[in-house]
């Protein structure tokens, strides 16, 4: 089994919903519903990760509210911008955060044409959002190194969803993590939170191999570069754990699904990554000191 992770505060007892522990007598707050009706408004294929990802418990635990201001790093296809843009409505308010452009050479398998197209996308990120709702919010995209200065201070939540652990590799040479970090801080209201849901490593892991070129982090390691930015870690969550993921030394993320690496031709290798489903995650919280 793996060890107990350390730092971990207590979680707060206000979000019923969010597997938190609490009297029988707590209430479920009443925005819970319109977050469950944005998630279930999906088709079958778009809920067939929510099993894993527990949006709703998770945007909960995260107190995303309508009509918030709301700034999502790396939103890719929009997994959770499509959830954000039913649920935020038109007066909310909703920014991409992508890759600084410098950065999609340093996977060092991208062609030319891939890495235009990954930088296009963070200024097609308000027609992706317009594209999800009738009632979308108002949508901006930027990259971690173009914050608009006008809309510093300006997020109630930033989202930082399986996120981290390309910046914190590159983090060395280039100062991704720490400049994203920086970002991050500037972006954010006095009285914000990011929410953070990451692939986990075990305390006890080695250090090679934990800086997420693997896909996966300690959550020692995620707890003080946040502190090191000027954030306090508020609370925390299990509830995208999975202790069934218990990688080995070499093993990357993405043998698990949906990926499959290196199993698509195996069924019998697939068919066991099927079965200890996505990768064990943290959850966290923390607020902009």
């Amino acid at each position: 089994m793996k060890t107990k992770y350390i730092k971990i505060a207590a979680i707060s007892a206000s979000i019923l919903l969010a597997g938190c522990a609490g009297s029988s007598t707590q209430k479920t707050p009443d925005y819970v519903s319109e977050i469950t009706n944005a998630v279930e408004s999906r088709t079958a294929d778009e809920r067939a990760r929510d099993v894993y990802r527990n949006p709703v418990k998770t945007l909960a635990f995260f107190d995303v509210r309508p009509g918030m201001t709301v700034a999502e790093a790396l939103p890719g296809g929009g997994w959770y911008s499509k959830i954000l843009a039913n649920y935020l409505g038109p007066d909310g308010k909703l920014y991409g955060i992508n890759y600084n452009d410098d950065m999609w050479a340093r996977f060092g398998f991208f062609s030319e044409e891939a890495i235009a197209k990954a930088k296009a996308r963070t200024k097609k990120f308000p027609e992706m959002v317009s594209g999800f709702s009738e009632s979308a919010p108002q949508a901006s995209g930027f990259t971690f190194n173009t914050v608009p200065s006008e809309l510093e201070g300006s997020a109630d939540r930033i989202l930082v969803i399986r996120a981290l652990h390309n910046l914190n590799r590159f983090d060395e040479e280039a100062g991704t993590m720490k400049n994203a970090l920086q970002a991050m801080h500037k972006l954010l209201k006095k009285d914000g939170l990011v929410g953070v849901v990451q692939h986990r490593l075990a305390e006890d892991a080695p250090k090679a191999g934990s800086n997420g070129a693997r896909g996966y982090l300690k959550q020692s390691s995620v707890i003080e570069a946040f502190e090191n930015a000027g954030f306090k870690l508020v609370k925390t969550s299990e509830i995208n754990a999975n202790p069934k993921d218990q990688p080995g030394p070499k093993d990357i993320v993405w043998r698990l699904p949906p990926s499959f690496n290196g199993s698509k031709d195996d069924p019998e290798k697939k068919a066991k990554m099927a079965a200890i489903g996505e990768s064990d995650r943290m959850t966290l919280v923390f607020k902009k000191q």
